[in-house]
């Protein structure tokens, strides 16, 4: 496949690609309506700090995906580090689980991009067709979530490159609704809203509590970093500069949230958040339409959560085809899964199978899929995990590796970075936390996971020692 690669236009993302990929994964649709959650869970302060938090998290896990990335940048990213740490079996399992987690939010994605709409067009529902766990699935919905899924399936088969500009121009807009947002709180915002809002409650105890109860959540709005090293053999750019960019899109998004929260309690009282949220529920909206004094800039916030939603759709579906594409170059999976587009290069029938998903998710309502979604963020955790000790036996096994991004006091990154996801992938198997995996969710887990089991052991058996043959060792011949 690697050869593949270097034989067509496939290395065509540069610097400016590598960014608004990895920062247009972490910002979705979160910051629209969940601001006023945060603020009333946390405090202002309170849940800038959990936010802090859970970046750092975060954070340190990226210092083990840029260093890892940088000294083997190829194709499957995650697969390979796995795979030269820890063996065939701890990289399959890392693999898997970060597939569930991509193609999970795709698919919540389709879901969520239609219900935006509504927002904007309050007549939107139309034909109600039948109604899933509470839920109600109207036709006009469907068939919105069904032609956007097509639309940017095929956009990502015309090329990446062309995935990349309309990625470029969702987060410009993004960012652009963050900075009216921003210049609204500067001169319209009152000091005197921040008052009983800083912190949950009054006590020492209760803020604390706020504090933790946000850093929980907030690490589940983080992830999407970890795109960049599927499409490593994409990028044109020095492999230490993807590094950096990695670790920047980090801080990125965490100053974007912190800055909407900080904003939204500038403008709004915490009695007018509370009705925003009851009424609403589009704080974040209700916070610039009261700034600029127009209903109208309400729907721009909006339309800024839109394009969050296009951008966290577009890189997760590049993330899940890649990673596909490459457990079928490992001779993991059905062949299939590993063509390639003779032109751009693009994995054709890895990104066409997660369209079809999409556009069979279309039919289901966010009930159904927060299931998909809560199975995806525990199967990151459980990745990133797996991400995190391949990092520290790369260390031990080959100390002579050329590493371009290198991590300073890496047992201390790689430690923390090791305790922190198992601690937040823990959270979702011990009963009674905030994300503990409910019997669905936990079903979703047995039946991917016994999936997985299967491809396994039918290509174990098959392809015998072609297994992972793909992978380019060459770089690691010399080791202490």
């Amino acid at each position: 496949m690697s050869k593949q690669i270097k034989e067509n236009e496939r290395q065509l993302l540069n610097t400016g690609d590598v960014l608004v990929f990895a920062f247009g994964a972490m910002i979705g649709w979160g910051w629209v309506v969940l601001s006023g959650q945060w603020i009333v869970t946390g405090g202002i302060i309170g849940t800038a700090i959990g936010f802090l938090i859970g970046g750092f998290m975060i954070y340190f896990v990226g210092l083990c995906y840029a260093e890892l990335t940088t000294s083997i940048p190829q194709s499957g990213g995650i697969k390979v580090f796995s795979y030269l740490a820890l063996g065939e079996k701890a990289s399959f399992v890392c693999t898997w689980a970060i597939i569930l987690s991509y193609i999970s939010v795709v698919c919540f994605e389709v879901v969520s991009f239609p219900t935006v709409l509504q927002y904007i067009f309050p007549n939107f529902s139309i034909g109600r067709m039948y109604t899933i766990l509470g839920a109600d699935i109207y036709i006009s919905w469907t068939l919105v979530s069904v032609i956007m899924a097509l639309a940017v399936t095929v956009m990502n088969l015309v090329g990446t490159k062309t995935a990349a500009r309309f990625q470029k121009i969702m987060t410009l807009a993004i960012a652009g609704v963050g900075v009216l947002l921003i210049a609204g709180a500067v001169f319209s915002g009152n000091v005197q809203n921040l008052d009983n809002q800083l912190f949950l409650g009054t006590a020492e105890s209760e803020a604390i509590e706020g504090i933790a109860k946000i850093s929980i959540l907030t690490p589940f709005f983080l992830f999407g970093f970890d795109v960049i090293p599927q499409i490593a053999e994409e990028i044109k750019i020095p492999m230490k500069k993807i590094g950096k960019l990695m670790m920047m899109s980090i801080v990125l998004a965490v100053a974007f949230y912190v800055f909407v929260v900080f904003s939204v309690g500038f403008i709004l009282s915490k009695t007018e958040i509370l009705y925003s949220m009851e009424h609403t529920g589009l704080v974040t909206a209700d916070a610039m339409a009261k700034a600029f004094n127009s209903v109208n800039m309400a729907k721009i916030v909006i339309i800024g959560g839109m394009c969050g939603i296009l951008t966290s759709w577009n890189s997760f579906l590049i993330g899940g085809s890649r990673a596909l594409c490459s457990l079928s170059a490992s001779n993991m999976l059905p062949s299939f899964f590993g063509v390639t587009s003779k032109k751009t290069g693009v994995p054709i029938y890895s990104i066409s199978f997660i369209g079809l998903i999409s556009i069979i998710s279309a039919f289901f309502g966010k009930a159904v899929l927060t299931w998909f979604v809560d199975a995806g963020n525990f199967s990151c955790c459980v990745a990133y995990c797996i991400v995190s000790v391949s990092f520290l036996m790369m260390r031990k096994k080959y100390r002579v590796l050329e590493r371009p991004y290198e991590v300073k006091h890496y047992k201390i990154v790689g430690g923390l970075a090791v305790f922190l996801s198992g601690l937040m992938a823990g959270l979702y198997i011990v009963p009674g936390t905030s994300c503990t995996l409910s019997f669905p969710e936990v079903i979703i887990m047995i039946i991917w996971s016994g999936l997985g089991l299967i491809f396994y052991l039918y290509c174990k058996k098959r392809y015998a020692t072609k297994i992972f043959s793909d992978i380019d060792n060459s770089i690691l011949m010399e080791k202490k």
